[in-house]
């Protein structure tokens, strides 16, 4: 055992993450209400490409609840409260330019990504209520996730991610995962770096 791969995820995708944040500009994102859906539509986009990645890779033998922590359901549910006609789904822009997640030690790093979004999610949702009036049950279910079992979730992934990542290998393409769709999820967002 090389130490906790959460741990290691958590202080190599650390560099990636703050500069995400930086970037992001959460006051106009958060705080309007067409930049608010115009950023839940790039999240849509963002997902829809790498759920698809993740469905094909056998992350359920890993990850026992996988199919619960799909976040397309929750973005596509806010997208449709908030004015998106559910036949224009279809036409909206999936990001193609994402890491590859063809093993379950990369999926695992992937999702570290979007599964921590869910933890910010929860400093994020008040943001959207007090602002735009949005709540779990109308516009902001995504950033809701798990609603009171957010913690409980976010531990068994790191538990889960630890007993499959044990060995340096492992631990190690799962950092690399994360590192790469930290930076694909900044430049999906908000375009190339400069």
């Amino acid at each position: 055992m090389h130490g906790s791969t959460l741990a290691r995820l958590r202080a190599a995708t650390w560099p990636a993450h703050q500069r995400l944040e930086k970037r992001l500009a959460v006051r106009d994102r958060f705080c309007e209400a067409a930049a608010y859906r115009a950023h839940l539509e790039q999240m849509w986009g963002f997902c829809a490409g790498l759920e698809k990645n993740l469905g094909s890779c056998g992350l359920g033998g890993a990850l026992g609840d996988y199919a619960s922590r799909h976040k397309l359901p929750l973005l596509e549910r806010d997208l449709i409260a908030l004015g998106l006609e559910p036949e224009a789904l279809a036409w909206l822009p999936v990001c193609g330019a994402l890491p590859d997640c063809s093993d379950v030690a990369a999926a695992l790093g992937c999702l570290y990504v979007i599964e921590g979004s869910t933890l910010g999610g929860q400093t994020l949702a008040p943001l959207v209520q007090r602002h735009l009036g949005l709540d779990a049950e109308r516009g902001a279910a995504f950033l809701a996730g798990y609603g009171e079992n957010t913690l409980a979730m976010w531990r068994a992934f790191g538990s889960a991610l630890d007993a499959w990542c044990g060995e340096a290998p492992r631990q190690a393409t799962a950092v690399a995962a994360g590192i790469a769709t930290f930076e694909a999820l900044e430049s999906w967002l908000c375009g190339p770096s400069t």
